[in-house]
């Protein structure tokens, strides 16, 4: 056999066992987690999306795919009726019987964590990568999570140096209804604390609060996350039904911040790094604005 032969058939067989491995690979996926279907598409894998949860909202392409409902509430049916290799989601993930049902016809189920820390984040975009046999991209993209969290780390420690930290109450829910007033321990506080304000909220987990109480915080910045409203309409909407609110330093200030409810469940997704550059911002508007041109 010659050289150039036996290069030949070498190559010939690296081709076929790519190919075979790409095979192997799941093809169909069906996402229930916005920040996880968010990293598939990061990770190139949009092309093999066939369904995503009503959480998949970004970018804004997935919201033309077929919806399998709300990620704790999932009926079989609808996911099998998409022929899915594979369903991906977190620990949120569920009905338990329904996610049985899909195993007992033969779906691989994912199980992936929604613990919000940048360990979780490497552990995450790893098992993907591997899923979708890009594990060189998922190494890339952690490497960038890591340098822009840390970079912005770096600049909310240099604004706080000059300046002290605001006190901030973050509500979840609907402005014109009950909204929730995110405590310790919640996926808020950690966005608040990062971004560099003082959670004023000193309960555990998530509580309604009546206006008194919430005007008796006096926040000097106001973040909400609103699921039905968005901008100009969700504040309008907070101030209508807790006018006691006005008295507070964020309402006199204009300091209400509306924040995309997509950023709080879920885990960390790619878009983490800009929201919390955002609320930076808003946070400390006198220093230097975050440098947000690199993204994950």
């Amino acid at each position: 056999m010659t050289t150039l032969t036996a290069r030949a058939l070498l190559a010939a067989l690296c081709l076929t066992a790519t190919s075979a491995l790409a095979d192997a690979l799941p093809q169909r996926w069906v996402s229930a987690g916005g920040s996880l279907s968010e990293w598939v598409v990061a990770l190139g894998g949009e092309s093999k999306l066939v369904g995503v949860d009503t959480t998949s909202l970004h970018p804004a392409s997935l919201q033309a795919l077929p919806k399998i409902g709300y990620q704790r509430q999932l009926a079989a049916e609808g996911i099998l009726a998409l022929k899915p290799d594979i369903l991906l989601g977190s620990e949120e993930m569920g009905p338990p019987p329904v996610l049985h049902q899909l195993r007992a016809a033969g779906v691989q189920i994912e199980t992936l964590s929604a613990k919000a820390d940048q360990q979780t984040v490497h552990d995450t975009l790893q098992r993907l990568g591997a899923l979708l046999g890009a594990p060189d991209r998922a190494r890339q993209l952690a490497a960038e999570f890591d340098a822009r969290l840390a970079a912005h780390a770096d600049w909310v420690k240099k604004a706080r140096s000059v300046q002290a930290a605001p006190g901030v109450v973050l509500l979840v829910g609907h402005a014109g209804g009950n909204l929730l007033v995110a405590g310790r321990g919640t996926p808020g506080d950690r966005l608040i604390q990062h971004a560099g304000g003082q959670n004023l909220a000193t309960h555990v987990g998530y509580k309604t609060l009546s206006s008194e109480a919430l005007a008796a915080l006096d926040p000097q910045v106001l973040v909400l996350s609103d699921r039905t409203l968005a901008g100009d309409a969700a504040r309008a909407a907070l101030t209508r039904q807790n006018p006691g609110l006005a008295a507070t330093a964020a309402l006199r200030d204009g300091r209400v911040l509306v924040l995309d409810p997509t950023l709080l469940v879920g885990g960390l997704g790619p878009r983490i790094p800009d929201g919390l550059a955002s609320l930076s911002r808003a946070f400390y508007p006198s220093a230097q604005a975050l440098n947000t041109e690199s993204r994950p």
